[in-house]
Parts: structure tokens; C-alpha cells; sequence
């Protein structure tokens, strides 16, 4: 069992019970008075006799290899640098003259509250991106709850078969890692894959189809032909909805405009590379891998069924989180955000 360590009285207090001591007040007098347990007080007044001090001495411990200078010097480096690797700090220590192990290094930024993680990967943004994304959240914030509710986002991924399969936790022995029930089963290049389109509402999901070779502006036209006003119909959005897209070069080519224009479809101005600000979450991979299908027709027919699963008030969230998502961008200046 771990027995936790009290927590120190304040020096002022430490002193006021070596005063009442000295004024001739005894251990139980000064106990109840302070609300101290007595045997406190009587170490506290025998540290006093023999030091002549309240104050905490210095405990006996090994000396830190690393001085209080050379930690902050380390720190320093890191919060300039994030992506500096330890071996890059351990050349700073040894010009400094402060050579220790990694290990120690790793210990001091951990003391300093800084850990090494996995960098998010996240789109390469401009100042110009930046600018554009700060104006659009300015711009958007004050919008309606019925504005966003009128607006049918959209968006396209990749699935791989075997994608989300390749790290999964077990438990086992010591020296049983290759057994078949303790492996997950790889193949190259994921296994193959499908390129999905997909929309929603805060009313629910839209269609989810499955895009056929290589995608491109014309192919991108018909998909929208075929399941974009059908979709708002099914959601019962009325004519006068908005349709939210990025800037991929098929959404924004001539034939895709013409399209828009001659059914009469709003598009939602979007400002460029900026996922994070589109509500519809990957979460759909997850779900998906989780039913461990074997082959694509298999992997087409799960996304389709998980893709209607998700009820509407999920929807409802996803799209009330745009707010809160235009704010993470105002106070990142235009950066990328948690999204």
C-alpha cells in the first residue's frame, strides 16, 4: 500500500507555534489552538532547538546531473524547437559541459511538463490560408442555428480493407508474439481499397456511394447528378439549401460549375485547406473496421449500412460543433486547430 506523504505547514505557521512555545504555552494548548496534531508541533519545536530554524533543510539525495541551468538551456532548445530528437539535445548538454544520458534529459523535460508525442499531421497552411481561414470564421460565426441546419456538407475519403487492422493491442506470454492468434494479418498496399462521396445534415445522412476508378470532374458532375438534390430531397432541406465542398480542382472546374448553376444549388464559399472546419467525422473508418470485412465488395456494403446507422442526433452534434470549430480557429490566428 502507498502512503502518501503529508503536505508541509507554512514557514509562518512554523513560526507562530515556536512563538507560542516560547511564551510558555505547552504542546496540547498549542495543538488545539492551531488545529495541528501535537506531534507536529513537538517536531516542529525540536527541529527549531536543534537548528535554530523552522525553515525546511536541504534533504540528503544525489546530486542532479543535470544543474538548474542546464535544464532551462534544454528546455529552451525544445520549446524553440519541438521536432529537435534527444540526440540533438544531448550534443547541446555536452557544449554546455553538462554531459548525461538521454535518459536524464528525457527525465528534466518531463519535470518541466514537456513529452515526446506523435506530431499531428495536419495541411500545410500559408499566411494567405491563414488570412482567408480568420476571415471565413469572422464571417460565419454570428450564423443562425436554421442557417447551418439548411446547409448539406459533403466530403470524400479513402478506405482501406485492411487499413485500420495493422495495430491492434493483445494479450499474451513472453515469447509468444508469432503465434497466429497473437498477429494481425497485413497485405500489401492495404489490401486494395474504395473511394467513397458522401453528405449530411443536421437532419441525418445523405447518400454514400462508392466512386468508380479514378475520379475526375466529369465523374465528380454525375455523382452530384445523380445523389446530391436527391439527397437534400430525402433530408427534406427545400430548394434553397446551401452545398458545402472544399477547393479540390473537380469541385471548383467549369463543367462542376455549370452544374451548380443550372440546378439552381447554393455553395457555401469554403476557404482552402481547412478539413478541420467540415463537421463530417472519419469515424465512419472505425465503425467499419471494427466488423473486420474481407474483401471490397464486402468493405462497400459495411460503409453503406454503418453510414446509415449514425443517428440523426449525431448529425445534430456534428453540426452544431461548426461554432465552436470557427472559434478554434480565431484563436489560433488562422493555424490549425484541434479539429
Amino acid at each position: 500500500m502507498r502512503i502518501m506523504r503529508s503536505k508541509e505547514l507554512p514557514e509562518e505557521l512554523r513560526d507562530r507555534i515556536v512563538a507560542r512555545h516560547r511564551s510558555g504555552q505547552g504542546y496540547r494548548k498549542i495543538s488545539a489552538a492551531f488545529k495541528v496534531p501535537k506531534s507536529t508541533v513537538a517536531s516542529i519545536i525540536l527541529k527549531w532547538k536543534t537548528f535554530g530554524t523552522t525553515r525546511t533543510l536541504p534533504r540528503a539525495g544525489r546530486l542532479a546531473k543535470l544543474s538548474y541551468w542546464g535544464r532551462r538551456a534544454l528546455v529552451r532548445e525544445v520549446k524553440m524547437n519541438p521536432k529537435i530528437t534527444l540526440a540533438e539535445l544531448q550534443r547541446c548538454s555536452q557544449e554546455m559541459g553538462e554531459s548525461c544520458r538521454k535518459s536524464i534529459i528525457t527525465a528534466a523535460l518531463h519535470q518541466s511538463g514537456l513529452y515526446g508525442r506523435v506530431a499531428c499531421r495536419k495541411p500545410l497552411l500559408s499566411a494567405r490560408h491563414m488570412t482567408a481561414r480568420m476571415e471565413f470564421a469572422k464571417r460565419h460565426l454570428k450564423d443562425s442555428e436554421m442557417v447551418r441546419n439548411k446547409i448539406l456538407w459533403s466530403d470524400e475519403t479513402k478506405i482501406e480493407l485492411f487499413g485500420l487492422n495493422s495495430k491492434r493491442y493483445v494479450w499474451r506470454q513472453p515469447g509468444t508474439a508469432h503465434r497466429l492468434s497473437n498477429t494481425v494479418p497485413t497485405v500489401k498496399h492495404g489490401g486494395g481499397s474504395i473511394m467513397l462521396w458522401g453528405c449530411f445534415s443536421a437532419a441525418g445522412t445523405g447518400r454514400l456511394v462508392a466512386i468508380e476508378g479514378k475520379m475526375n470532374a466529369a465523374k465528380y458532375r454525375d455523382i452530384l447528378d445523380k445523389n446530391l438534390l436527391q439527397s437534400a430531397k430525402d433530408l427534406r432541406l427545400g430548394r434553397k439549401f446551401t452545398f458545402q465542398q472544399d477547393n479540390d480542382p473537380k469541385h471548383t472546374a467549369k463543367i462542376t460549375k455549370e452544374w451548380l448553376h443550372n440546378n439552381s444549388v447554393a455553395v457555401f464559399e469554403w476557404p482552402s485547406q481547412s478539413p478541420d472546419l467540415n463537421p463530417i467525422e472519419h469515424h465512419l473508418k472505425m465503425a467499419v473496421h471494427q466488423r473486420l470485412p474481407s474483401n471490397l465488395t464486402e468493405l462497400e456494403r459495411i460503409c453503406k449500412e454503418e453510414w446509415q446507422r449514425i443517428p440523426k442526433s449525431r448529425c445534430e452534434k456534428l453540426v452544431a460543433s461548426f461554432p465552436r470549430r470557427l472559434m478554434a480557429v480565431l484563436a489560433q490566428k488562422g493555424a490549425s486547430t484541434k479539429y
